[in-house]
């Protein structure tokens, strides 16, 4: 298709040649709290507020703040462990918690802004240069140029950005707000994923690391290609890559009106079979004050269709930083 953004690499022609995976994931059954929770102590805390002090005394845009113009000993160490997890651990961690409640709400944004940084760097979530995105119901329909995550509805296991040019190595999110009821996350191993469907469906399997449309959700110029074109499946030498979204391959699909082909249809109900096998996932309800990190290669998220509180200025709410080693700070990188 003249335009598409082609990502492809080359597909393994041997199944059986792929890198064992099974090791390297894991069951809802391996795993205890404790191995994705990250509690600050009492100085971290002292540090937080040493951060907002020295904001209060040295004013500057909160996109300028950089985790260097603060002494955050703690807070760095902490921030290491999460970063480990994500790496060589589970593939999520959460920290518990921001002071939500004893600060400003803008005070405790800007924070996380500096500290994401410890991640990697923050960089552009929206075509338009947003860099702090609001994960919040809009009330606007989940259709065409409207990102799921602007509305209260279920969204299947994915990574973050699947369509993207440069996709983020890392997500975070910090609760402001959860929902009333509703909005659950859930986590599972694309590792694992991966392992079963060599087991079940290896045929499938191999499509995927063949290229494939996902819709790009309007995220580009006026004018420009409306999906990009890229394998599910990839390798960086022994880390497995994965742009996982089956809904979005199906919408990338209907938005330049062509049939997904009969193998392409096959695999995504293959994996979407996989993943909705409750032994894969954990569930981890994110609460007021908590940041969550993810790795975005290796790790698949869901969330539950949710009811927002019946106070408006308690409604479901949390902040979004995308955080990227590769490419530019811009959207596409």
């Amino acid at each position: 298709m003249e335009g598409a953004i082609d990502l492809s690499f080359e597909a393994f022609e041997n199944i059986n040649s792929l890198p064992d995976t099974e090791s390297k994931g894991w069951l809802a059954s391996d795993l205890s709290e404790k191995d994705w929770t990250v509690t600050l102590s009492t100085d971290a805390i002292n540090e937080i507020l040493g951060m907002v002090n020295r904001m209060k005394e040295n004013p500057l845009p909160m996109l300028l703040r950089q985790p260097e113009q603060f002494k955050i000993k703690e807070l760095t160490r902490a921030y290491t462990k999460v970063k480990k997890i994500c790496d060589l651990g589970v593939g999520f961690s959460v920290i518990d918690r921001l002071p939500l409640d004893q600060f400003d709400i803008n005070d405790m944004v800007a924070v996380y802004w500096a500290l994401g940084f410890l991640m990697g760097p923050n960089v552009a979530q929206k075509w338009d240069g947003t860099m702090i995105y609001d994960v919040t119901d809009t009330g606007k329909k989940f259709e065409y140029g409207v990102r799921g995550s602007a509305t209260n509805v279920e969204l299947v296991f994915h990574t973050d950005n699947a369509f993207g040019i440069q996709v983020p190595d890392y997500v975070g999110l910090l609760c402001k707000y959860p929902a009333k009821s509703g909005g659950l996350s859930r986590f599972c191993s694309l590792y694992t994923v991966h392992a079963r469907m060599k087991e079940a469906f290896p045929k499938q399997l191999k499509r995927l690391y063949k290229p494939m449309y996902f819709d790009r959700q309007a995220e580009h110029l006026k004018g420009k290609e409306k999906v990009s074109f890229a394998p599910m499946f990839t390798w960086n030498k022994n880390d497995l890559y994965c742009r996982a979204n089956s809904s979005l391959v199906r919408k990338g699909y209907a938005v330049i009106d062509q049939t997904i082909d009969g193998a392409l249809s096959d695999a995504l109900d293959a994996i979407d079979t996989i993943t909705s096998s409750s032994d894969l996932w954990i569930e981890a309800p994110l609460e007021r004050g908590q940041i969550q990190y993810l790795n975005n290669h290796q790790l698949g998220h869901y969330r539950s269709n949710f009811v927002d509180n019946d106070y408006i200025d308690k409604k479901r709410h949390l902040y979004r930083l995308w955080h990227r080693t590769k490419g530019q700070i811009t959207y596409d990188g």
